[in-house]
């Protein structure tokens, strides 16, 4: 079987899922959460290497403000409550985005995430908040512009990006019925397979997992050219 060795996720479908019990939006997210376990468990049993996830995009400051406050608290609370498992499974973790807008507390506690698992090597999970597609390049091209660089190329300007050190996904995923990419990984995904599945987060599990990577084994990846 082939299987990917990056894998993208648009979680999306956490508001919805509550709503749909009648329950507060917040429920959703705290139960999204219990899914990225799930994930790395996948990742980890399937050997994929890299996995990447859309937490928090620049837009979404746009919600309610008790909304946001709620999903800030509980990026900090998840990277401590679930920092020592991963760590023992040899995830590495990295978090990709406009990082230093964020408030001081996660600032802290993603610094300290990030030095404590730098050395793991089995799963790679990249958390991307507050980040945007557009923002990525802009940024790529202001770091740019600061050096002596007159004329780049696309391999150089991917140095700047913001998975520079990883391979662009080979699948990406968006649960929650929508099909659109929503400003996420603009520069990297240009030939990655993609995947929408009715499915809202919450309920994504492993079998979802499974299911969507025997789709993309039966996938012909040609990159422009006939075979």
């Amino acid at each position: 079987m082939k299987y990917p060795l990056h894998i993208a996720f648009i979680m999306d479908g956490n508001g919805r899922w509550a709503e749909k019990k009648g329950l507060p939006r917040f429920v959703g997210h705290s139960q999204g959460v219990k899914v990225i376990k799930k994930i790395v468990k996948s990742a980890l049993n399937f050997r994929i290497k890299y996995i990447t996830l859309f937490a928090f995009s620049t837009e979404n400051w746009s919600r309610p403000k008790n909304e946001v406050d709620f999903l800030m608290k509980l990026f900090i609370d998840s990277i401590k409550t679930e920092l020592e498992e991963l760590s023992s499974k040899s995830v590495r973790l990295r978090f990709i985005g406009n990082i230093h807008n964020l408030n001081t507390n996660l600032k802290e506690v993603i610094k300290f995430a990030e030095n404590k698992t730098k050395s793991n090597n089995k799963v790679i999970l990249s958390i991307a908040l507050n980040y945007g597609g557009k923002w990525d390049i802009v940024n790529a091209t202001n770091q740019i512009l600061t050096t002596n660089i007159k004329k780049i190329n696309e391999s150089e300007f991917n140095n700047y990006t913001s998975l520079s050190s990883l391979p662009d996904p080979d699948l990406l995923i968006r649960t929650g019925g929508e099909h659109r990419i929503s400003n996420f990984l603009l520069w990297n995904i240009s030939y990655s397979e993609l995947y929408f599945t009715d499915e809202l987060w919450p309920d994504f599990d492993e079998n979802s997992f499974k299911k969507i990577i025997n789709v993309f084994d039966k996938r012909k990846r040609n990159y422009g050219n006939i075979k």
